[in-house]
Order: C-alpha cells, then sequence, then structure tokens
C-alpha cells in the first residue's frame, strides 16, 4: 500500500524545465499524473507568471484529476523586470501568443506530454494569448478555458477559434464581464459564460476560486481527448 502511494506521488512529481520558444528560452512546471488524461498548459498575463498562487492552485486540482499541467512564463527574467517598470509587454498579445504556440509545440513532442489532448487554461491578458494560439493551432490545442480574461484583446483571432471555450468570469467584475459576453458571441465554436457569484477579478472570495478549479476540470476532462499515435497536425 504505502510503495503504490510513493509510486502515485513520485508520477506526479514537478520537473522545472529550461523551453527554447520563438527566439529565447523559458522557465516552465511541468507535472504529469500516472495515465494522464490530457495535457493543460496555463497563459498567464498582466505581470502573473508559474508561480502564481492562483494557477498553483487550480493546476493542483487538474492534476488530482488526472490531468498533466504545465505551468510555464511567457517573458523572461529580464523581460518581467522590464514589464514590472513599465507593464508594456503584459498587453503585448502578439509575442505572449506567439509563444504559447512555440511552448505548445514544444509539449506535443516532448516525450512525458506527446500523443496527450492539450487545452489552454488564459488568465487576464493570457486568455488572449490562449485564444489567439488557439486559432492558430486548430488541430493541436482542442480545448480553451478563460479565468477572469480579456478575450477581446485577441480581436479578429476570436472568429478562428473552433475549438470548445469555457469563459469564467466574477459575478462583481462589471466591466470584464461585458467584454467576455461581447467575445461569446464572436466565438464560432462551443462557447460557455460562466459566472461566479459574488466573485471580483481575482476570486479571492470564499469558496471562488474553488468553484473556478471545478469547471475548468470538468470542461478539459470532456473535451481534452488522447491522439495514441502521437501525430500531429499545425498550420
Amino acid at each position: 500500500m504505502i510503495d503504490s502511494v510513493v509510486e502515485m506521488l513520485m508520477n506526479q512529481l514537478e520537473h522545472s524545465l529550461e523551453i527554447p520558444a520563438a527566439g529565447v528560452t523559458l522557465q516552465a512546471d511541468l507535472a504529469v499524473p500516472d495515465r494522464a488524461a490530457g495535457l493543460v498548459l496555463f497563459a498567464h498575463g498582466s505581470g502573473s507568471g508559474r508561480h502564481s498562487s492562483r494557477n498553483r492552485y487550480v493546476a493542483g486540482e487538474l492534476q488530482s484529476a488526472g490531468l498533466a499541467t504545465a505551468l510555464a512564463d511567457l517573458l523572461t527574467p529580464e523581460e518581467e523586470e522590464a514589464d514590472a517598470r513599465g507593464g508594456q509587454l503584459r498587453f503585448d498579445i502578439g509575442k505572449l501568443s506567439v509563444r504559447v504556440i512555440a511552448l505548445t509545440d514544444w509539449f506535443l513532442g516532448h516525450g512525458a506530454t506527446a500523443g496527450l489532448g492539450v487545452g489552454l487554461f488564459g488568465a487576464s491578458t493570457g486568455a488572449a494569448a490562449a485564444l489567439v494560439a488557439a486559432a492558430a493551432r486548430p488541430f493541436t490545442i482542442e480545448a480553451v478555458v478563460s479565468r477572469g480574461g480579456r478575450p477581446d484583446l485577441a480581436g479578429e483571432f476570436l472568429r478562428l477559434v473552433f475549438q470548445p471555450t469555457l469563459l469564467i468570469v466574477g459575478g462583481r467584475d462589471t466591466s470584464v464581464l461585458e467584454l467576455n459576453r461581447s467575445a461569446a458571441k464572436l466565438l464560432p465554436g462551443e462557447t460557455r459564460l460562466d459566472i461566479v457569484p459574488g466573485a471580483t477579478h481575482l476570486f479571492e472570495e470564499a469558496g471562488a476560486l474553488e468553484q473556478v478549479a471545478r469547471l475548468a476540470r470538468d470542461w478539459f476532462l470532456r473535451h481534452l481527448k488522447p491522439v495514441p499515435d502521437r501525430e500531429r497536425r499545425t498550420l
């Protein structure tokens, strides 16, 4: 019994990686449960990174449900310093989305994650980057979840996202809620807008983040499908 528990924990150990992506090297933390049902790559935004406590909580819940997770910084340490001073890079959706695409392609060829269905979890401006990446990789990215996201920043790419997309917004995050309602009308694929009652932008209220994790878990478990032959098409 003890050996089986140890084996289970070992299979869920987090590995820190350095990944070449679009001309830079990005830091990522990868956790792959035994017999993973899919891989969820987190696209952080608005000055956040792989150490985000909120995204790490959601990632832990996904891992408990049998999903592999990859939390990657979309900016290099030097870029993060520059962004902390000026706050410009966090809104550079073009740069962020190109890196999400590059990370997705890398994980598709990585031994531990090759063959897994891939979903993207985007927060804040990272949600826009996730949606642009989904538009660019219609055959490799299978589902998208946005938490308090800015899908409007994806612009015309919204009309090219046919993957199932879940938009989660706090009920008290009124301005972002209206932006998500407008974006939902432009998404041509299966789309659902879930409102967490009483929650603000960061979902800091009691039980709010737990609800986000449950919604994301169910969405990814429903839509991520393995690719046994490990052959993926890209555009």
